[in-house]
């Protein structure tokens, strides 16, 4: 019996999902070989997965949905997906947080469930180009109590993308003239050809804006992003100190990107503490940053 048989639903999935994507379409009989379980549990697999709108169901198995490069997802059609993952992913990289620090948070639904993780955090300088990011703090601040400072949040201009980011050369201008110690990128899709990327021309050049502001790159984002490419490419992998995803991510992927990033968090993986497991090794890109070069910036 195969050893795959006892995953869980979710680790399942994102098996069944990367199978698809990685071979054009894969059928019933094969899934059920692989991962060891029935022709049922697979089919139930492929209708859930199906319902995400990540793939597509045909006669005796299934094929990707293949998007065009420039779809942008709204923010509420994004906020229902994956929300276990984006929950264990916001508390596994707001460890990563300092009292005191100045972060960037970019815009998206992981970044937004990580804005919750951080109201709590003291003395915080907070730049976002999101709406909702800022909304979070801003929130957290009219409902604190009287005389308790909370974080100064730096809200960028620009143009409101349907993720509610603001983009574009005034974004681009307020975010060149900052520093910050960590910048938190939410993407649309990444892989060791595309790198970061997303659908969005303007996002993409005021996410490079941001990459080169960040002492360090958190990416954070859930195993579905991987192998996705969006119309424009806005850094390498190997400009990404870390990155924070959730124990979806196939073991396969796991060891392919490890040779390119400082430092991968598999979220929801650790004893029960939630700070997820840490693999790849450290290099001497790590020791740089340490030292005060900035490895976020482009060559």
């Amino acid at each position: 019996m195969s050893e795959n048989q006892n995953l869980l639903a979710e680790q399942r999935r994102a098996l069944i999902l990367d199978e698809v994507r990685r071979r054009g379409g894969v059928r019933v009989n094969e899934l059920t070989r692989k991962l060891g379980v029935s022709d049922m549990t697979v089919r139930r697999d492929l209708d859930a997965l199906a319902r995400q709108g990540v793939l597509e169901k045909v006669h005796g198995g299934a094929v990707p949905i293949v998007e065009a490069s420039t779809h942008e997802p709204g923010f509420e059609a994004k906020s229902g997906l994956e929300l276990s993952a984006k929950e264990d992913i916001a508390q596994a990289a707001a460890a990563l947080v300092a009292p005191g620090s100045a972060i960037a948070l970019s815009g998206g639904t992981t970044t937004y469930a990580l804005a919750h993780r951080l109201v709590d955090v003291p003395d915080l300088t907070v730049v976002t180009n999101s709406v909702r990011v800022a909304d979070v703090f801003h929130t957290a601040q009219r409902l604190a109590a009287k005389g308790q400072s909370g974080a100064t949040v730096v809200l960028t201009g620009g143009v409101r993308t349907p993720s509610d980011s603001l983009v574009g050369p005034v974004a681009d201008q307020a975010i060149r003239a900052l520093h910050f110690d960590l910048l938190f990128l939410g993407v649309h899709g990444i892989s060791v050809e595309a790198g970061l990327s997303t659908p969005n021309l303007a996002e993409a050049e005021t996410n490079r804006s941001l990459v080169r502001s960040a002492r360090r790159v958190v990416v954070v984002a859930d195993h579905t992003k991987w192998g996705t490419v969006g119309l424009s490419s806005f850094a390498s992998l190997e400009q990404v100190d870390t990155w924070v995803t959730d124990a979806g991510l196939p073991a396969e992927v796991r060891t392919e990107i490890s040779e390119r990033l400082n430092r991968l968090v598999v979220a929801g993986e650790a004893s029960g503490d939630g700070a997820g497991e840490e693999s790849g090794e450290e290099s001497g890109r790590e020791s740089g940053q340490e030292s005060g070069e900035g490895a976020s910036a482009e060559a």
